[in-house]
């Protein structure tokens, strides 16, 4: 059976610490480029990135941060986002990504759970900080990227508003703190699906290891130039483009956000020959205008997961040879299953067992008993080394607990394999699911839906998108209170204002109740299966129409 070629990791085990790697790399290429902001910006080199980050890394430590404290990142991409989480890891402290997006309760509750004392921010959410101020009594202090200029003095009232600029020291000399590949390195936020969002706990042994599975995957080299706009709070920048290229020795391109008419132009002007993507996106790219320029890049390689099979071979004819690789796996376990390179790929398959790391079944998810070979079922996973994947959940034992049920670690997806060894992702035994790229929690959404006053009940589903690209569109099933009608518009503007666009429902359906199981779960999958009926409201198709009758 195929299973995924052995290889060598890039440095032995003492050294899976990004800040040793960066000290390393930061002598042995240092005049060569490292970080670059957008294709306009001057590329850091090794040396000066290292140098910057000891700056910053001196002035936490003289601010108060220690090994081991949690420091929250709720920022958009930005050069100094990355220099701040390097810096962290430089004084053993750990980073706590959340995103831009996040608001009201959903950025209370992350950053509740960490019990952060610091907070890194920008001008523009501080704002947003001041919504739950009340209600994250650990956080003292709220250093803004960018200044205090804008901000009033009373901007918050008991959190003590700093400039980033002031972590800046003249001391450029590496910390010296003792940092173990047995630390934690990051809490990288998972949707919840029954519950609230859970924070992985990520030790910096995991956090290489991620990335060095990437760098074997791309086959990265010291003059490839890696570009990425994906949100810098998720896996796939920091451990599937950044924390590689640093691997590698190799140069990153980042942006702010990501854009599909101008994907091929930043490829062109930054010279990048690998990038990832991410479901639809490849969708969003194909419906761009064509242009002259289309193959005027030097892309070699695009990891792209999942890849929208549909449309590779297009993309390939419109874009010039590009060879996609493909990777399955979690923030919580690293991948488990990779393409091996130059390897004829079924369609739809994920990859093949990555076997020299991992160990896995496909199991009946209600008695968890593996499944006879060719059908369905529940991904679950061990490690045959440790440190390859995550400690658990923060503040959440009892979902630790759970998903590590049987001494394996339930993944909630449903997969199945062929024959020779590939693996087909068929469905989520869980309920969240997946849109432009970002993971939902259901529960969330229907948390925010229920609140809104003329709704009694909830039931948050992903149906399938009416777009190439294989994700889904967010339908919000609801049943109404005794006597109450629904203003659409009303719903979806009451959702904008608390939670990520991204979360926010397109399709919204009115039901006399929601079907149910004799325990009282609700059938969602019922409820999937039917997807976009003719009682269904579409929050585009409205928009469209009140664009035309105007």
């Amino acid at each position: 059976m195929l299973t995924y070629p052995h290889f060598e990791p890039t440095y032995p085990q003492d050294m899976w610490v990004l800040p040793k790697i960066l000290e390393q790399q930061a002598v042995k290429r240092a005049d060569r480029p490292f970080l670059q902001w957008t294709d306009e910006g001057t590329p850091l080199t090794y040396a000066q990135v290292n140098a910057q980050v000891n700056r910053i890394a001196h002035g936490l430590a003289a601010s108060g941060v220690r090994k081991g404290d949690i420091v929250v990142l709720y920022l958009p991409n930005s050069l100094e986002f990355v220099l701040t989480w390097f810096a962290l890891q430089k004084i053993g402290a750990v980073e706590a990504p959340v995103g831009e997006m996040q608001r009201g309760a959903f950025l209370e509750h992350q950053i509740k759970l960490t019990k952060a004392k610091v907070l890194v921010t920008e001008p523009e959410l501080v704002e947003r900080v001041a919504e739950v101020e009340d209600n994250i009594a650990t956080v003292e202090r709220c250093y803004v990227i960018g200044g205090l200029g804008g901000l009033a003095k009373d901007a918050l009232k008991r959190i003590r508003l700093l400039d980033h600029a002031s972590l800046y020291t003249d001391n450029e000399a590496n910390p010296g703190v003792e940092v173990t590949r047995f630390d934690t390195a990051a809490i990288l936020y998972t949707s919840g699906t029954t519950g609230w969002s859970k924070g992985v706990i990520m030790p910096h042994s995991q956090f290489y290891f991620f990335a060095e599975e990437d760098l074997q995957l791309m086959n990265l080299k010291e003059d490839d130039v890696y570009m990425t706009a994906f949100p810098f709070i998720h896996g796939n920048a920091q451990f599937l483009t950044i924390y590689p290229t640093l691997l590698a020795g190799a140069h990153a391109v980042l942006y702010r956000k990501f854009s599909a008419s101008d994907f091929f132009g930043r490829a062109r002007r930054s010279g990048a020959t690998k990038a990832n993507l991410l479901g639809a996106t490849m969708a969003f790219i194909m419906a761009s205008p064509p242009s002259p320029q289309d193959r005027n890049h030097r892309l070699r390689t695009i990891y792209a997961a999942p890849l929208a099979v549909d449309l590779a071979e297009k993309f390939v004819e419109r874009f010039g040879p590009i060879e996609f690789m493909d990777g399955f796996g979690q923030t919580e376990i690293s991948n488990v299953f990779m393409t091996p390179r130059g390897a004829k790929r079924p369609a739809g398959s994920s990859g093949v067992l990555v076997d020299q790391w991992f160990e896995v079944r496909l199991v009946d998810p209600e008695t968890d008993e593996e499944v006879p070979e060719g059908e369905i079922g529940e991904l679950v996973m061990r490690h045959k080394r440790p440190g390859t994947i995550s400690n658990g959940y923060l503040g959440m034992p009892e979902k630790t607990v759970e998903t590590w049920r049987n001494l394996w670690f339930h993944t909630g997806d449903a997969l199945k394999r062929d024959p020779e060894g590939w693996y087909y992702f068929v469905d989520r035994v869980k309920d969240a699911l997946r849109r432009r790229g970002e993971n939902i929690s259901s529960f969330e959404v229907e948390s925010v839906v229920r609140s809104f006053p003329a709704v009694a009940e909830c039931a948050v589903v992903g149906v399938k998108a009416d777009e190439q690209g294989g994700e889904d569109e967010v339908k919000a099933c609801v049943v109404l209170k005794d006597g109450a009608t629904l203003d659409h518009d009303a719903l979806i503007e009451w959702c904008e204002t608390r939670m990520a666009p991204y979360m926010v429902p397109r399709y919204v359906e009115v039901m006399a109740s929601l079907p149910q199981t004799p325990s009282e779960k609700v059938k969602k999958k019922e409820l999937r299966e039917a997807g976009v009926t003719a009682a269904t409201w579409d929050r585009q198709r409205a928009a469209s129409g009140r664009r035309r009758s105007a």
